[in-house]
């Protein structure tokens, strides 16, 4: 029987070979995410995060935990950047009165500042609260 889903929160720190290698999986290898020397000209100073890359260790966070979960979507904004060799505090949990729904988010360890936010559908009826 698959587990009840509750809150779990891990640390991640990711690198600039993170960002190398998912550019190079993703095809987005767009210069704020791989080009140190470009992004130093840019308002944040460095390389940020592909968005995807943070929800695809999010999910992966969630497989981990509950390995029958099957993903129906997701909604998800990202104010502000995550940079590479910043720890990032990756959370999920599930959505009080709404099976199957589940909360997610990444925020940067230092400022607190949120990263990722938003819910993903998980399409299993063996995923449930916890009571």
């Amino acid at each position: 029987m698959t587990e009840p889903i509750r809150e779990i929160i891990e640390i991640w720190t990711p690198r600039q070979s993170d960002f190398d290698r998912f550019a190079a999986v993703s095809g987005d290898d767009n210069p704020i995410h791989v080009d140190p020397d470009f992004s130093a000209r840019t308002r944040f100073g460095r390389t940020v995060s592909h968005g995807m890359l943070l929800y695809s260790r999010v999910w992966a966070l969630v497989r981990r935990h509950w390995p029958d979960a099957a993903h129906a979507g997701q909604t998800l904004m990202f104010p502000n950047p995550s940079y590479a060799g910043e720890t990032l505090l990756m959370k999920v949990a599930p959505v009080a009165g709404a099976p199957g729904r589940i909360a997610v988010s990444v925020t940067r360890e230092a400022d607190g500042e949120v990263t990722l936010q938003g819910e993903c559908l998980v399409a299993q009826p063996a995923v449930s609260e916890a009571s």
